[in-house]
C-alpha cells in the first residue's frame, strides 16, 4: 500500500512544524531529539553535583538485586547502556575509589553508607528532573506516547507488523 499523496507522507524534519503537520514528521528525528535533550538535561543536573549518569546506573544496579553482584555482572548488565565497552568497568573503579562501593571477600560489590547516601540523593535528583520533563504532560499522555513508540519498535522488529515481508 502506497502512502504517497496521503496526509502521512514523510516530510523533512521541521522543528517548527505545526500540529497539523506532525503526522508527516519523522519519528526518528523527534525521538532522537527528545533522547538527546532529556539526557543532556539529566547529565547536566548530575554534573552540578559531580556525578555521572553511568555512576547512578551502577549504584542502582549494586543496590537493586536480591544478592550482591560481582563486577562482571554489573558490567554485563549495564554495558548496553554505556558509551563504550569499557565505561561501566571504569565507573566501578571510580566508585570504589570514591568509597561509594566496596568489594567483599567473595568479590561482590556493596554500597557503602556514602554510596547509599549518594544513590538516595541521585534518586531525588532524578525525580526532580522527571518533574521538569513531564511538566504539562498527564500520565495518560505519557503512557500513550510510550505505547506508540513501543509499537513502532515492534513493527520494525517484525513483532507486530501484519503482512510485513520482513
Amino acid at each position: 500500500m502506497s502512502l504517497i499523496g496521503n496526509a502521512t507522507d514523510q516530510a523533512p524534519a521541521n522543528p517548527a512544524a505545526t500540529d497539523d503537520m506532525l503526522a508527516t514528521q519523522p519519528v526518528g528525528y523527534w525521538s532522537g531529539l527528545a533522547h538527546a535533550t532529556v539526557t543532556r538535561h539529566l547529565r547536566d543536573a548530575m554534573a552540578r553535583i559531580d556525578v555521572t549518569q553511568p555512576q547512578y546506573w551502577v549504584l542502582n544496579r549494586v543496590n537493586g538485586g536480591p544478592a550482591a553482584p560481582s563486577r562482571e555482572e554489573v558490567v554485563a548488565s549495564l554495558s548496553h547502556l554505556a558509551d563504550g565497552p569499557h565505561e561501566i568497568a571504569r565507573v566501578v573503579d571510580q566508585l570504589l575509589h570514591r568509597e561509594w562501593l566496596r568489594i567483599d571477600d567473595g568479590q561482590r560489590l556493596h554500597l557503602t553508607d556514602a554510596g547509599e547516601a549518594a544513590r538516595a540523593r541521585l534518586r531525588e535528583l532524578a525525580i526532580e528532573v522527571r518533574a521538569v520533563v513531564h511538566q504539562g504532560i498527564s500520565d495518560e499522555e505519557y503512557v500513550a506516547a510510550l505505547k506508540v513508540l513501543r509499537k513502532m519498535v515492534a513493527n520494525v522488529e517484525g513483532d507486530g507488523a501484519p503482512g510485513s515481508p520482513f
